[in-house]
């Protein structure tokens, strides 16, 4: 086989295996600790508040869906991410959790779809620890790392897979200018 023959063969392969993973829709994979996307989203545009510097779908735009989170350790590596969960704010509806909408001046987070864990830490507190400050805040969300670009969604894509959204408070609490717009942090069960 001629270099020119193996270079289109592993091509074609790429091409076909890019291919099977943009149509997958089949539970994500959890192993060796870490989480593959379960599916892509074809993105939509619609009405989305930039807030905090939201991220905004773009029609056609293929966003990763996991179904899962990296697995939780007594510190887990996150991203923080700043969230209004006041009404108007660029959480879109209420929260999840108890269907209420939270002041920006509350330590609330929503936690990505595997840690979220269909409710299980709703109402709880975690601690989160970031520039050599710690702070507890309640879990009152879940950001959403499989659906999104849709009203309910306010036109944001699905959040990745380790992420903190916390409320600007949370980010105060630490010393951190929401400007940042993402910090790494770690955080644990309180």
């Amino acid at each position: 086989m001629t270099q020119t023959q193996l270079l289109a063969l592993v091509s074609t392969i790429l091409v076909l295996a890019t291919t099977v993973n943009l149509v997958s829709c089949h539970s994500s994979s959890t192993t060796l600790g870490t989480c593959s996307p379960s599916g892509y989203l074809k993105g939509k545009t619609g009405k989305c508040n930039t807030e905090h510097d939201s991220d905004c779908c773009k029609a056609g735009k293929l966003y990763p869906q996991y179904r899962c989170s990296p697995p939780i350790t007594g510190n887990t590596d996150a991203t923080m991410t700043i969230n209004s969960f006041a009404k108007g704010g660029d959480g879109g509806g209420p929260s999840e959790c108890d269907n209420k909408y939270h002041s920006d001046d509350e330590h609330v987070v929503a936690l990505s779809t595997g840690w979220y864990s269909h409710g299980s830490r709703c109402l709880q507190n975690i601690r989160i620890n970031a520039n050599g400050k710690s702070v507890l805040a309640k879990v009152v969300d879940e950001c959403d790392s499989v659906y999104g670009c849709d009203s309910d969604h306010d036109f944001q894509p699905p959040c990745h897979n380790n992420i903190v959204d916390a409320s600007p408070a949370v980010w105060k609490a630490l010393g951190i200018s929401g400007s940042v717009g993402e910090y790494g942090i770690t955080w644990s069960d309180a």
